[in-house]
């Protein structure tokens, strides 16, 4: 992954989020475009999204068997994620600042560079402000944009 080292691949994004909650089950898709890219020992998927609140900007990350999406703008959340750990994050609302947990089960990524493609996934429990809100399996799959 060399070649990414300083450069940033434009990327087209298809995020998907299934939401297991008792007997429901929720699902979302959203495509966007963004930009994938290496610093260091960590890989990074930087995107927005655009809600009729306005305009977020996430930046996913991971780092071995650790991560984290990072929201800003419309929505300001900090989700970190560690492998068979619990880490402690914050959802930002306009009455205050509520205080997330994330145990994580699974996180990991993969980038083929000649197909120019990958993904990342997140499996785990969302706590906030101690109360379960369901088990999160998150799929952020990229390929090269050539728009």
């Amino acid at each position: 992954m060399v070649s990414l080292q300083t450069e940033q691949l434009p990327v087209k994004i298809t995020v998907n989020t299934t939401i297991h909650n008792g007997s429901e089950k929720e699902t979302y898709e959203l495509i966007t475009f963004g930009h994938f890219y290496q610093k260091a020992n960590s890989v990074y998927l930087r995107y927005e999204e655009f809600l009729e609140e306005g305009t977020i900007q996430t930046i996913a990350k991971i780092s071995g068997q650790e991560g984290s999406l990072l929201r800003t703008g419309a929505v300001k959340m900090r989700i970190p994620f560690r492998k068979n750990k619990t880490a402690i994050g914050s959802y930002e609302t306009p009455y205050g600042v509520l205080e997330l947990s994330t145990a994580t089960s699974h996180i990991d990524h993969s980038f083929d560079e000649e197909l120019k493609q990958g993904e990342f996934t997140f499996l785990y429990r969302l706590n906030m402000q101690g109360s379960v809100t369901g088990t999160y399996q998150l799929s952020i799959r990229f390929e090269e944009d050539h728009s």
